[in-house]
């Protein structure tokens, strides 16, 4: 009710808020403000302007919440992950820039924990899992499926016994995975040269058992030996000459990686947003 609050308030002059009142009643063809005679500044609503400000003054509260979630919008949100910790070495760790130039207001929050957690009490949001597909605390997205062959340093190529046919591999350490050993169908030496035909001509159960994918792929990085790779812990390693595939068909699996998340957030900003770009992510280099 006062010129000069609302030329503070709108940073204008007194004069000029004189002038829009004006404006505003001729636009309106309705008288809003009665001059009080007490002073030039001071403003009495009339009886039609009085029954309206409920309602306006709702519509600028609405407005004014609207602007503010807006704003709110922009700010950085965390939002949190679970991946495999040799998944995460070897392929996602290297495109987050990727999801963070797609996403600039998502700061990522990786656990590479390698256990299955439980998604309310560890507060994850969404996630990578390796497996067959089927876990009742979550809703499970195909992300990509691996296949198993024969990978060595390309030092092992050449040498007193270079690698040319899978009978080779009796003169080499074979680097066993043992991170997955108590399931049943994941590949294994013996499997793959079982199905190549070798079985009898090499001893599948001699060389080094490791418990971690990333490192047994590192091992066989540095010419210690030859290991059975997985498609999306080995790619990098292949494209950039570090492993070369010396012979052998691929074994395919029966597991997969999977994008998971809480049942309950299915259709969370965050959650699409991951899983819509994981998905571009696939055959990418």
């Amino acid at each position: 009710m006062s010129y000069v609050a609302a030329a503070e308030e709108l940073h204008v002059t007194p004069a000029a808020i004189g002038q829009l009142i004006r404006g505003l009643e001729d636009a309106l063809d309705v008288e809003l403000f009665h001059r009080a005679s007490s002073g030039p500044s001071r403003l009495v609503l009339t009886d039609a302007a009085r029954a309206i400000v409920p309602e306006l003054q709702a519509g600028f509260d609405l407005l004014s919440t609207a602007v503010e979630r807006l704003k709110a919008s922009k700010a950085r949100i965390t939002f949190t992950v679970t991946v495999p910790p040799a998944f995460a070495d070897k392929w996602f760790l290297r495109r987050v820039e990727r999801f963070q130039s797609r996403h600039p207001y998502y700061d990522l929050r990786i656990d590479t924990n390698g256990k299955l957690v439980d998604f309310t009490a560890e507060r994850i949001d969404a996630g990578i899992r390796y497996g067959a597909g089927h876990w009742s605390d979550v809703v499970a997205t195909f992300l990509l499926r691996d296949e198993f062959f024969p990978v060595c340093s390309p030092t092992l190529m050449s040498g007193e016994h270079p690698l040319k046919e899978p009978a080779d591999l009796r003169f080499h350490s074979l680097i066993h995975d043992m991170s997955m050993r108590t399931v049943a169908v994941f590949p294994t030496w013996r499997s793959w040269l079982q199905k190549a035909g070798y079985r009898d001509v090499v001893d599948c159960d001699r060389g080094l058992q490791i418990n971690d994918s990333a490192a047994a792929i590192q091992t066989a990085v540095s010419g210690i030996g030859v290991a059975l790779g997985r498609t999306s812990l080995v790619e990098r390693d292949l494209l950039e000459g570090r492993l070369v595939r010396p012979f052998g068909e691929a074994q395919a699996c029966e597991l997969a990686y999977y994008i998971v998340h809480k049942k309950d957030n299915e259709d969370a900003p965050a959650v699409v947003a991951f899983k819509e770009w994981l998905i571009s992510e696939v055959g990418t280099p």
